[in-house]
Parts: structure tokens; C-alpha cells; sequence
């Protein structure tokens, strides 16, 4: 069976702590692969690792870390083929799915090959006579990175490629769950010219996150995963003197008024809610439908169900893959029963005809889904999708801003005036006009509000540049004899 270990200093590192995990094909449940579980003197080897490359690395100049840029964007972009097939065999979405993730991962790489002039700082000359102030971007020292099951090619682009073009080393800790991606892209990092120790690569579990955390050498953390955990991270990070940002979980809506194009809506409720398997942070879980046109977009959506086409990413066709785990399967499914039980109506059951190998769930559809049923509250990150129904736009939005979560939401109406009251009036971090999932592009930055944020940075992007540097700012004199002398005032500008 193969076994994976870690990526340090440039090399595969076998783990040594005795401690591993399985990795599952979800499309047939069996275990394909065992994963390595980095013990705390192994991540503080990578620590150290990191940390003995960074004087060098930091030295390096702003063109020469492009030019490796530029070389990890080529390499990645020749081995799309290869990273999404990793995908769909351990994460089990479908081909066209996981090459969708490797292209938006590589936006992100290519924002970063502009490092030279994302680093430039300000300048003000004669500031007060004969000075001049400027400020400068420098990198903080090893970070390290924390990333979800979900999207493991993309998420580790969105931290590594301003990372390390901003001159930090990193040591990236995957998910368990399907580690290859990871491992692979550190591959092509070290072809790209990437000098050894900048990026490494520890498996693992709980163990390896918590010394993370409490090293003392790792000066910052970056995280995307569930509420629960992103809190911890924070809370933990922040207490042990890290700058972090922490990407918790979502309760996305789409809010549909009246004057809407139902057709629209209702091919971007089915594409948002079900697409990668509902495993996404920015899918749409909730459709708020004003009453007037209710009825008929629930048809609507119902109708283009049982079009969606369900299985294995390896079965040409297939449109929909399996959940991640078992556990995960079963947790949906729970999700589903609940939801009759607290009054909703199941309109399509995603547990009925799955394929009985793997962990499938199929499309479901619930309607009459209400505030305070778990369905409604609870982040369920799989294909179901709850319609809610209200009055119009005042209801639409008091639910959205009520709601516990803040990452992204849509709004589908043909009414200008509507659509810009809802981006002033909406408490959510992304926002979609007629545009149900916004993740953003590569050159504007990506996160949420409330609790789906912890944290003063949103991810890549700008945000992300400043994530990774500190600014100094530096008030420059060169002598002058004739105009020195002993002030013990406070500094004056005038």
C-alpha cells in the first residue's frame, strides 16, 4: 500500500513517530494509502528546517523570488492534469471539478508573480527639513499554514504563493484526509529553482497543529476549516504571540426576489448547492425565495435535479462525486432525516438511489426550512439545499444579517436599485449580483464576516501581502554639521 510521508528540507522525510492514518478512495470506501503522522520533534524539525532558510531566502531579491514564481506557475500549469487526478482519487470530486480548483489555485500563484511590485512600500521626501520618511515591506520569519480536505490544491496556492514571494519560508500541515496534492506541488517547487527548506511539508494530525501553534518559532498561522476549529486556532495562535487568520465554516444564502429570472435562479441554485458535493464554503446551502414566485422556483430546481449525474470521478460523465468519509456520509444523512422530523419537507431524498459503493449522498431538496431547525443552522457542507421562504427583500436580508455566519451571499433580481441597496445593506463578507458563488478573483481577497472570520487579514489577494509582512517605516537624516545641535524637545515637522 503507499505510504506518505513528509516533505522536509527538500526531500521526502519518512515519518518516524509510528503514528499513521488511512487515506480512502471515497468513490469505492476502500483505503488506497496510508498518510504519516508527524510527531512534535518532527514539525520542529521542519520549524527548524524552515527557519535556517530564512536569512537566505529573505536576502533573495524581489525579481530572482518572481522568476521562481513564474517557473512554479509553468510547472503547475503543465501538471494540472496530474494534481486533479490526485484530487478526485483521494478527495473524490469529478476531473472537471478538480481542474476548476487547480485553475483558481493558480490565479493565486500568478497575482504572486508580481511580488516587485506588491512589496513597493511609500516615500515622502523633506518630510520637515532635511528629512525623508519611507516605509518598507519586510517578511516575518517562517509561517505556517493549516488547510482543509475540501480544496487541497487550491488552498495551500492561496498561502504559499504570497508567502514565500513576500521572502518567508513555511512549513504547510494538510489535511489527513488527502495529503498528494501537497506533496506533489512541494515537487515542483524544487524544480521551479525554490531553494531547499523555504517549503515544507508535515502530515499529520491534532499533534502536528498543536506545536504549530505553541512554537516559538513560527510567527504566523493561516487556517481554513470549520467554525470550531478556526476559533481554537485563533484563540490559541493569538495567545501564543502569532499574527493569525482563521477561515471558519458558512451558512451561504441566496436571496431571489420577484422580478428575478427564475431559470437563472434556479441553475445557480443547483450549480452553488451541489457542485464539489456541497464541500464548500461558499456553497449555497440556503435559497431564500420570496413568496410571490416561490412555487415555481422550487419546481424549477427540482426539475433540474435528477439531471445531475452521480458517481465515481474515474466513470466518464459523472457530474457529482462521493463525500470525503464515511463518517461524513452519515453525518448528511443525519442532516436529512432530522430535517423531516422538525417539520421540513424532504422534495428530493439524496439517500435514495445513491451508488451503494463509496460515500455518496445525491442531490436532496428540502422546502419549508425555518430558523432553528439544525438543518437551517448547522453548517451541513453537503449536497442539500434548504429553501426557506419570506415576504421579500426586508425579510430576505434580516435573515442573512441575523445569521450566525458571514462568508458569501447572492442576490438574484433584475431591479439596479435593489441590488445595490443589498451590498450596502448585507453583513457579509463576499456578495454576488446575479452571481451565486463569489469567490473572488486572485487581485481582490477572499474571506468572511462574523464567525467565519477569525482575525484581522482576509486571505490572498493584497490582504494577503500584508498578512505576510510587517511594515517599518524609517525617518532618514544624512549629517550636517552646520545644522546640528542638542534639542531636547519633542520632535517638531516644522
Amino acid at each position: 500500500m503507499n505510504r506518505i510521508s513528509h516533505w522536509i528540507d527538500g526531500k521526502v522525510e519518512v515519518g518516524a513517530s509510528g503514528r499513521s492514518g488511512p487515506v480512502f478512495d471515497p468513490a469505492t470506501g476502500e483505503q488506497q494509502a496510508s498518510v504519516d503522522f508527524a510527531s512534535a520533534a518532527e514539525v520542529d524539525r521542519a520549524v527548524a528546517v524552515a527557519k535556517a532558510a530564512f536569512p537566505a531566502w529573505r536576502s533573495t531579491s524581489l525579481s530572482r523570488r518572481a522568476e521562481v514564481l513564474f517557473r512554479v506557475r509553468e510547472l503547475v500549469d503543465a501538471n494540472r492534469k496530474e494534481i486533479a487526478t490526485l484530487l478526485s482519487k483521494e478527495h473524490g470530486k469529478v476531473l472537471g471539478d478538480a481542474l476548476g480548483e487547480v485553475a483558481r489555485g493558480l490565479e493565486n500563484i500568478e497575482f504572486a508573480c508580481g511580488i516587485p511590485n506588491l512589496m513597493k512600500g511609500s516615500y515622502s521626501e523633506q518630510a520637515s527639513t532635511g528629512i525623508d520618511v519611507y516605509s518598507i515591506k519586510q517578511p516575518l520569519g517562517v509561517v505556517a499554514g493549516i488547510t482543509p480536505f475540501n480544496f487541497p490544491a487550491m488552498v495551500p496556492m492561496w498561502m504559499f504563493a504570497n508567502a514565500l514571494a513576500c521572502g518567508n519560508t513555511m512549513v504547510l500541515k494538510p489535511s489527513e484526509k488527502d495529503p498528494s496534492a501537497s506533496m506533489f506541488v512541494a515537487e515542483l517547487l524544487k524544480q521551479a529553482g525554490l531553494p531547499d527548506g523555504v517549503y515544507n511539508v508535515v502530515n499529520g494530525d491534532k499533534v502536528a497543529v498543536d506545536r504549530l501553534l505553541e512554537h516559538p518559532d513560527v510567527q504566523a498561522i493561516s487556517f481554513v476549516g470549520s467554525t470550531p476549529i478556526a476559533r481554537h486556532i485563533y484563540e490559541t495562535g493569538t495567545r501564543n504571540g502569532k499574527r493569525v487568520q482563521a477561515l471558519g465554516g458558512a451558512k451561504n444564502h441566496m436571496l431571489v426576489l420577484a422580478d428575478a429570472d427564475l431559470d437563472m435562479a434556479a441553475d445557480a441554485a443547483v450549480s452553488a448547492a451541489y457542485g464539489s458535493a456541497g464541500e464548500r464554503c461558499m456553497a449555497v446551502s440556503v435559497v431564500l425565495a420570496s413568496e410571490a414566485i416561490a412555487d415555481d422556483l422550487v419546481a424549477k430546481i427540482k426539475d433540474r435535479i435528477p439531471a445531475i449525474k452521480v458517481g465515481p470521478a474515474a466513470e466518464d460523465g459523472n457530474e457529482m462525486g462521493p463525500l470525503i468519509t464515511g463518517e461524513h456520509r452519515d453525518k448528511v444523512e443525519g442532516y436529512i432525516a432530522g430535517a423531516a422530523d422538525e417539520g421540513a419537507q424532504v422534495l428530493v431524498d439524496g439517500r435514495e438511489g445513491a451508488p451503494a459503493r463509496g460515500f455518496f449522498v445525491k442531490p436532496t431538496l428540502l422546502d419549508g426550512v425555518k430558523p432553528g431547525m439544525r438543518c437551517y443552522d448547522d453548517e451541513i457542507f453537503g449536497p442539500v439545499l434548504s429553501i426557506t421562504r419570506v415576504r421579500g427583500y426586508d425579510d430576505g436580508v434580516a435573515l442573512i444579517n441575523a445569521n450566525q455566519y458571514g462568508n458569501g451571499t447572492a442576490i438574484f433580481t433584475r431591479d439596479g436599485g435593489a441590488a445595490r441597496q443589498f451590498e450596502f445593506d448585507v453583513q457579509v463578507g463576499m456578495v454576488g449580483v446575479n452571481v451565486p458563488v463569489p469567490v473572488p478573483v486572485s487581485y481582490y481577497s477572499f474571506g468572511g464576516w462574523k464567525s467565519s472570520l477569525f482575525g484581522d487579514q482576509h486571505i490572498y489577494g493584497p490582504e494577503g501581502v500584508n498578512f505576510y509582512t510587517r511594515s517599518k517605516v524609517v525617518t532618514r537624516r544624512w549629517p550636517d554639521p552646520r545644522t546640528s545641535k542638542v534639542d531636547l524637545g519633542f520632535p517638531q515637522n516644522r
